[in-house]
C-alpha cells in the first residue's frame, strides 16, 4: 500500500463502526485525484466499501474476519452524511411492533432524498422517496407506528390501531396523536381513534 492509502486507513480506523466518511474529508492528505485513486484501490482490496458517490465506510473487524457494517448503520451514516431523513419501511415497522410476522425479502428504507439503490456488504438496499409525513419521528416508536399504519392501508388501519393501542406506551400514543395535523385526512381520522381509548 502507498502512504496515502495507509493514511486513509488510519483516518477510517479512528471512526466508530458504521460511520461513513467522504472523499472530500481527506483532501488534507493529498490531491482530490490522489485521494480518489487511493480510495478506488482500497475498495478493490476490500479495505473500504463505497456506499455511494464519494461516500465510504470501513469494514468491521468481526470474530470471523472483516465484515461490512449492518445495513441499518450504513443507512444511518448515509443520512448523517447527506442530511436526508431516512426511516424504516412500514412493513419492517409492522414487524418490529409485532403487527405482522412477515419479514420483507428486500431491505427497503424510506427517504426524503431521491429513490435509489445502494450496495451494502453485497446486499442491495433500496431507498424509496417518501412524502414528508411518512418520515416523521424516524427511529421512534410513534413514527414506526405511523409507518406501519400507512403500510397497512385504509382497509386495515382500524384493526392496526386497535392493536397499537395495547402495544404503545401512553407517551408514544400522545406523540402519534400529536402528528395528526401533518397527516393525510384518512390517516389523521384513524389516528384520532387512539384518543377515544
Amino acid at each position: 500500500m502507498q502512504p496515502l492509502a495507509e493514511q486513509i486507513l488510519t483516518h477510517a480506523a479512528t471512526l466508530p463502526e458504521g460511520v461513513a466518511f467522504r472523499a472530500k474529508e481527506l483532501l488534507h492528505l493529498g490531491s482530490r485525484a490522489g485521494v480518489d485513486q487511493a480510495l478506488a484501490r482500497l475498495e478493490r482490496s476490500g479495505a473500504v466499501s463505497r456506499i455511494s458517490r464519494g461516500l465510504y465506510v470501513r469494514p468491521v473487524a468481526g470474530r470471523f474476519g472483516p465484515r461490512s457494517p449492518s445495513p441499518g448503520k450504513v443507512v444511518s451514516a448515509l443520512a448523517n452524511a447527506t442530511g436526508e431523513t431516512i426511516a424504516i419501511h412500514g412493513a419492517v415497522a409492522a414487524n418490529v411492533l409485532g403487527l405482522s410476522t412477515q419479514t420483507p425479502l428486500r431491505t427497503i428504507y424510506l427517504t426524503s432524498g431521491r429513490s435509489r439503490t445502494v450496495k451494502v456488504s453485497g446486499q442491495m438496499v433500496e431507498l424509496r422517496h417518501a412524502p414528508e409525513w411518512e418520515l416523521l419521528l424516524p427511529g421512534q416508536a410513534a413514527g414506526d407506528a405511523l409507518r406501519a399504519i400507512a403500510w397497512a392501508g385504509k382497509a386495515r388501519a382500524h384493526e392496526t390501531i386497535s392493536v397499537l393501542r395495547h402495544r404503545l406506551k401512553p407517551a408514544e400514543q400522545q406523540n402519534l396523536l400529536g402528528l395528526r395535523g401533518r397527516l393525510p385526512t384518512w390517516l389523521a381520522r384513524e389516528v384520532s381513534s387512539l384518543a377515544l381509548g
